[in-house]
């Protein structure tokens, strides 16, 4: 295994990929540099003298300006470096020459629905209008268990704590949402379950959902019903013998939407994990696919990689709204934009949101933006897509599943069992945390800087993700979690 990583020739820093002691010689491209204190796994140090105000550069890029004089060899982190980041920004377009490729198709075995639409699962899926019915849509998941059968494999219900007491933009995010995951195509049937005086009601609700057919979208209106258990068991019973119909058949790869999404990351996920699904990404669209790069926060500070590479005028100043948007959102909150890393983040070795963000966005690869996508919006451009969703792992990776996303990738440094409404494969971004947690972790990235190049890994992961595709279950499927969230944004009534 490689001792230390210099990213880019125009960096300042090395990255220890293993703790690295005190005293320690460090050879980087010709230069010997000695530690001037431990640097752990993760971590940065210097490769040269920088001065107090200077850019400290990762990435090839500015990750922060030096809080004091720095010396050579010595540990970078909070302590030394802090953000160089500005608020609300106005942004100029320079747009980026990028050559688009096409590869040799591709193919996983998944299902067609009678809308044109692809699904990855044959599932059944409860969705309650309104917190209020959640443990009746629990009660109903497990009493329905017994009609996971044929090619029916899952019967999950989805409990959230909205659809009512909201307002404005906020209740309709909240309806689009579920309207989406309704529409998802890796749901065979539906069970769509109301109380019944709720705001999100489901006569509310069909307005978001449009044309739908009867045979796989049931409703029933909890408060209208003598025994809704019973009534929902009948309704059930209907949707896995509509369910049963399809079967599993080869598809292209070019119908794959995947989504893409990081959490507790480490010093190793921008160096290893995320660029392994940008390489990944570049690999599906190069086959006519489709991926979505979400959670705006932690695009702060590399968000002109992105608009730079956006194919249009028009996509840029979208992308722009997006980023300035998503700060006004919290300027609105008097909360501070820059809240950024997280402690366990900072653990592993990021010392700022620049830092973060510049290896977040590492996930998007190099194909140009073909689609900006506000939150409950669905994909409607094959390629990179960017979409409207804050950081959170569970609220972003609902908004991509609801997006259209058939899977999403989620790669880790610190680990999360957590799952969301459509597969959920976590890549780790270190071997350490693989072996550790093997009962979390589908995919181990760390091997990038032991035995693996990125090319190799790439495909690797690619034949993983058609495999998944093709009905292989991820660890999170195994243990039997399902989780979703919602992004509550205003007042409660």
């Amino acid at each position: 295994m490689q001792e230390i990583i210099k990213i880019h020739p125009n960096d300042s820093v090395c990255v220890a990929l293993k703790p690295l002691p005190k005293g320690g010689i460090i050879h980087v491209n010709g230069q010997k540099v000695i530690l001037l204190e431990d640097v752990p796994q993760g971590h940065k140090f210097a490769l040269k003298d920088i001065k107090k105000g200077e850019p400290v550069m990762k990435y090839g890029a500015s990750i922060g300006l030096a809080k004091e004089d720095i010396m050579e060899g010595a540990w970078i982190h909070t302590h030394n470096v802090r953000t160089g980041l500005g608020e609300v920004l106005e942004y100029t377009y320079h747009p980026e020459v990028v050559e688009e490729t096409k590869t040799e198709e591709a193919f996983f075995d998944g299902y067609k629905r009678s809308n044109g639409k692809v699904g990855v699962r044959n599932e059944i899926w409860i969705i309650p209008t309104v917190g209020c019915v959640n443990n009746v849509a629990t009660s109903i998941e497990k009493k329905a268990q017994h009609l996971v059968k044929g090619t029916v494999e899952e019967i999950v219900a989805f409990p959230h704590p909205y659809g009512c007491s909201q307002m404005g933009e906020d209740q309709d995010n909240t309806r689009k949402i579920l309207a989406d995951l309704v529409n998802h195509p890796n749901a065979g049937g539906v069970l769509v379950l109301g109380l019944g005086c709720e705001n999100s009601n489901i006569e509310e609700l069909k307005k978001f959902i449009g044309e739908y057919d009867e045979n796989r979208v049931k409703f029933l209106v909890a408060q209208e019903s003598e025994d809704e258990i019973a009534d929902a068991l009948e309704l059930i019973e209907e949707l896995s013998q509509y369910a049963s119909q399809f079967k599993r058949e080869k598809i292209s790869a070019k119908e794959l939407i995947i989504g893409m999404k990081c959490g507790g990351s480490d010093g190793l996920s921008g160096i290893t994990a995320n660029p392994c699904v940008g390489a990944f990404s570049d690999i599906l669209i190069s086959k006519g696919g489709t991926t979505i790069l979400t959670e705006v926060p932690e695009m702060f500070g590399a968000e002109t990689i992105l608009m730079n590479r956006c194919a249009n005028e028009e996509l840029f100043h979208q992308t722009v709204d997006l980023i300035n948007g998503f700060k006004n959102y919290f300027i609105s909150h008097n909360q501070t934009i820059y809240e950024n890393p997280s402690p366990g983040n900072k653990k592993g070795g990021i010392s700022t949101l620049e830092d973060k963000s510049l290896g977040c966005t590492q996930k998007s690869g190099s194909a140009l933006v073909k689609g900006v996508l506000q939150y409950g919006d669905t994909v409607k451009e094959k390629g990179l897509n960017l979409l409207s969703a804050p950081g959170n792992d569970l609220v972003a990776s609902t908004a991509l599943s609801a997006a259209g996303a058939h899977i999403v990738l989620f790669t880790t440094g610190r680990g999360t069992p957590f799952a969301s409404p459509v597969p959920t494969v976590k890549i780790s971004s270190n071997s350490l945390l693989a072996g550790n947690k093997g009962n979390w972790i589908d995919f181990n990235a760390g091997r990038l800087v032991e035995d693996k190049d990125m090319e190799q890994l790439s495909k690797d992961l690619f034949e993983y993700v058609l495999a998944v595709a093709s009905g292989k279950k991820v660890k999170a499927e195994e243990a039997g979690f399902h989780d979703m969230a919602i992004f509550k944004q205003g007042v409660t009534l």
